[in-house]
């Protein structure tokens, strides 16, 4: 039976390494997405796009205006598919799938196509991909569009055409409006950029074993002009003879290869390059510094859509910060070395991927830059900003992941396995011969190249120990899976956890459905809820509105609710006592476990409650206390 092997990834076509790991992301996305109940987050997602339009909008310049435009796409989204977990969730998981896909390319394009099929694989099983792609937040959007911008960026680079640096910009624009903070990826892009306008894309974005001579429009100098095209099919290059009166020969009518005895210059089968110890083919001249130019200008136009888009609403949120992040601590030296825990939502697995990216580094050199600076620059711009403003949320940071996958994909790839013991020939079974290959070209004094027969060739065909053995290409991919097998039941234990909470730690879950289901189960007509506190990140009443739906008892509470408050919070009323009047049974909601939920709630609506109501029952739940206060 044919093994799965380097010659199997080869034969493979393009796409078939990049769908396979986007599949097994979805696969894994999938599985008990609907599982976990939505948490705090969620649940103000869903708040806001299930919001009137006007109110969406209205709401946005009071609170979460960073997040507004992925509620606006919620808000279309769920009504077509409902508010359900799973629909809610569902987005998220294909935007995860295609990341995976997208990261695979990505390793593809930078390393080789082993390298990529492992970073996406890799992706694939880690607890963060779950995590993210099982919950209805912008960060698994935002982590796709930053591996689509950066992956149009290498192939901006390497062929500028305006279409590919118009997908660019829109890729950056839409990363920009889903995720402020992802625009820190454009510290890295801008490395990158300036690095090969100096130097060339040569060692920075060029294809992985290839000289910019060898590349398909390397025999002509770059784009000179963003709308022409650098690929012209119907011009033969020439070969200039040593006599300046000579006519010259297009290359295609020589032989691939020619006699260096005659004096002239053996012709490569690449065209732009030359042999060593002979001449060179007269260069085409080149404007460098023109096309340094044309590279800084292409990105630079590029950015337009997304500083006109972006720049309005990050002021409106820069204005909204204290209020929307007065939960988060300065950042300190700590948070960065648990980082890569918090990062893969497992620690064991967050710092196995850290020393695989670590190694990938070191084997890449310089054409580690790219993911490397993609994952370094925005955790280091983020962290100095997290000292001096409250911005260290290690969530915000989930679109670098495939960076470090990619960089793991490169280390991965060049793995190996301990070789089995070595068969006598007396039970050895024959080997499966491999296909014949022609030999190379042999150049004789006396006229054109011969190619050895078919015959020559088989002779020389059967599988040698270097192509079969642990050191082989073969035995490196199924090290490499072997590796990904092994970070994906590193991460099990954590796969399991996060499909029954969502919550960090996940010892501090709250039981949203669980407190509605006793209401639900007790509850008369004409009771009515009251929530403790009412201004916190935990939503007590959006938990409770989000399961109860229309057997929710009235909030006698409120004067404003969140849409007319136009914010995520509804605002009481100030005469506790006539609010009350008439009511007989009250459904009191306490965040946390109380023994005593009367006792904790604080301040005027505390005295009011107390007051007025005995506790008939108490019923604590993980994370939230529910109880009956009677007359």
């Amino acid at each position: 039976m044919r093994r799965f092997g380097p010659a199997s990834v080869r034969a493979l076509p393009g796409w078939a390494v990049w769908v396979t790991p986007g599949l097994l992301t979805l696969v894994v996305t999938l599985a008990g997405i609907g599982h976990a109940q939505p948490w705090r987050d969620e649940l103000a997602t869903w708040s806001a796009a299930t919001r009137p339009l006007s109110d969406l909008a209205r709401m946005t310049r009071t609170i979460d205006a960073a997040t507004g435009p992925y509620y606006l796409l919620m808000h279309g989204w769920t009504a077509i598919a409902g508010t359900s977990p799973t629909a809610l969730r569902l987005p998220s998981a294909l935007a995860m799938a295609v990341a995976a896909a997208l990261t695979a390319r990505l390793g593809a394009v930078l390393v080789g196509r082993r390298a990529g099929l492992l970073a996406g694989l890799l992706f694939a099983v880690l607890p963060v991909t779950s995590r993210y792609g099982q919950e209805a937040r912008p960060y698994a959007l935002a982590t796709l569009l930053a591996v689509l911008a950066t992956l149009l960026l290498v192939e901006a680079l390497r062929r500028p055409t305006w279409r590919r640096w118009a997908g660019y910009a829109a890729a950056v624009a839409a990363l920009g409006l889903l995720h402020l903070v992802a625009l820190t990826l454009l510290a890295a892009h801008a490395v990158v950029v300036l690095l090969t306008a100096a130097h060339g894309p040569a060692g920075v974005v060029d294809p992985p074993g290839q000289s910019r001579a060898q590349m398909p429009d390397a025999s002509r100098p770059r784009r000179r002009h963003l709308w022409r095209s650098t690929q012209p099919r119907d011009r033969a290059r020439v070969e200039h003879h040593g006599c300046h009166d000579a006519p010259q020969t297009p290359t295609a009518f020589h032989p691939a290869t020619r006699s260096n005895a005659g004096g002239t210059p053996r012709v490569s089968p690449h065209p732009g390059s030359w042999e060593h110890g002979t001449d060179a083919p007269e260069a085409e001249p080149q404007n460098v510094t023109g096309e340094a130019r044309e590279t800084l200008a292409g990105w630079l136009l590029a950015l337009v859509p997304a500083v006109v888009l972006v720049t309005p609403l990050a002021l409106v949120a820069r204005g909204q910060r204290g209020r929307q992040l007065d939960w988060v601590d300065p950042a300190r030296l700590p948070d960065l070395a648990a980082l890569p825990g918090a990062l893969a939502q497992s620690g064991v697995v967050g710092g196995f991927v850290l020393a695989l990216a670590a190694l990938g580094v070191a084997r890449l050199g310089r054409r580690a830059l790219l993911p490397a600076a993609a994952v370094l620059l925005p955790v280091l711009l983020m962290f100095a900003a997290g000292t001096m403003v409250p911005l260290w949320v290690t969530r915000y940071l989930v679109f670098t992941v495939p960076f470090a996958c990619v960089l793991a994909g490169a280390a991965l790839a060049a793995a190996r396995v301990t070789p089995a013991p070595a068969r006598t020939p007396a039970t050895a079974t024959p080997a499966e011969p491999a296909p014949a290959e022609p030999a190379p070209a042999e150049a004789t004094p006396a006229g054109p190249a011969r190619t050895a027969t078919p015959a020559a060739a088989g002779r020389t065909a059967a599988p040698t120990e270097a192509e079969q053995g642990p050191t082989s290409p073969r035995g490196r991919v199924a090290a490499g899976i072997a590796v990904v097998v092994l970070a994906g039941l590193l991460g099990l234990p954590d796969q399991a956890a996060l499909r029954r909470t969502h919550e960090w730690p996940r010892s501090a879950p709250v039981d949203y459905a669980g407190a509605a289901g006793i209401i639900r189960a007790g509850q008369r007509p004409g009771d009515a809820i009251v929530y403790s506190p009412r201004d916190g990140w935990l939503f007590p009443d959006l938990g409770m509105a989000y399961h109860l739906g229309s057997r929710l008892p009235r909030d006698v509470l409120v004067v404003r609710d969140q849409r007319q408050d136009a914010s995520l919070w509804a605002v009481e009323c100030d005469d506790l006592a006539r609010c009350l009047a008439g009511v007989d049974r009250v459904w009191l909601v306490v965040t946390g476990r109380r023994a005593d939920p009367l006792a904790a709630v604080p301040g005027v609506k505390g005295d009011a409650l107390r007051a007025g109501y005995t506790v008939r029952q108490v019923w604590p739940r993980p994370g939230i206390t529910v109880a009956l206060l009677v007359r």
